[in-house]
Order: C-alpha cells, then sequence, then structure tokens
C-alpha cells in the first residue's frame, strides 16, 4: 500500500533496515526527539523506524536531480527519470550521512547490490 507502483515511479522498495541501538543510545535520543518511534527487543536493545529518522533529517520528498525519497514514506528512494546507479547511491550516502551526523545510528541498506561496486 505504501510503495508507488514500480511501473509507474522506479524504486527498490524499503530501501534502509531499521537500525537497532542500545537503550542508553535510545534514552540519549529520546532526550533529544522525545516522538522518535522505537520499538522495544529483547534485551537492552531498541529497534529505530528508520523513517522516522529520515524524516526527521528533512530527506522526505526531498530530490536530488532525478532521484529523490518519496514524498509518502521516507523509507523508499524513488528515480524521476534516468537516474543512475551512481545518483541513487550519492542519495543514500548524503540520507546515512546525516542520519549518522544528527542521531548518532548508522543505516544500513536493505536491498543487494547486484554487479555494482559503491565508491567510498
Amino acid at each position: 500500500r505504501k510503495l508507488p507502483d514500480p511501473a509507474l515511479l522506479g524504486n527498490a522498495g524499503s530501501f534502509f533496515k531499521n537500525p537497532v541501538v542500545s537503550k542508553v543510545r535510545w534514552r540519549e535520543i529520546l532526550k533529544e526527539y522525545p516522538s522518535v518511534v522505537s520499538y522495544p527487543l529483547g534485551g537492552a536493545r531498541i529497534k529505530l523506524a528508520a523513517a522516522w529518522l529520515i524524516d526527521a533529517a528533512g530527506f522526505k520528498g526531498a530530490s536530488r536531480g532525478p532521484v529523490g525519497v518519496f514524498d509518502r514514506h521516507a523509507l523508499i528512494l524513488v528515480n524521476h527519470g534516468r537516474a543512475s546507479g551512481d545518483d541513487v547511491m550519492a542519495l543514500a550516502a548524503d540520507i546515512q550521512e546525516a542520519v549518522a551526523r544528527q542521531f548518532g545510528v548508522k543505516l544500513e541498506m536493505e536491498p543487494a547490490l547486484l554487479g555494482a561496486v559503491r565508491k567510498a
């Protein structure tokens, strides 16, 4: 329901995994961002909603040339037309860097890269 039709708007579905953090790190984030969406896991771990982190970092609906973040769900990167793999990876890296800088949380990509080498 939340995904755009790939025949109309190219996308790979959910692009980032929901990160898992310690309860200590979660409490630190919660102090500054009380609306953070999170889910308790077993032990001293908390799963954070990657979509919330991406939205809070200002990327929901943002575009970088032919690639962007879907305006109805921040986990979905979309191809507005003629986006290259490098375009997608550059936006993904910008999102990862912004979330790490703002929240101290590392986002991992969900899709597997086939036949591609990620540039450092």
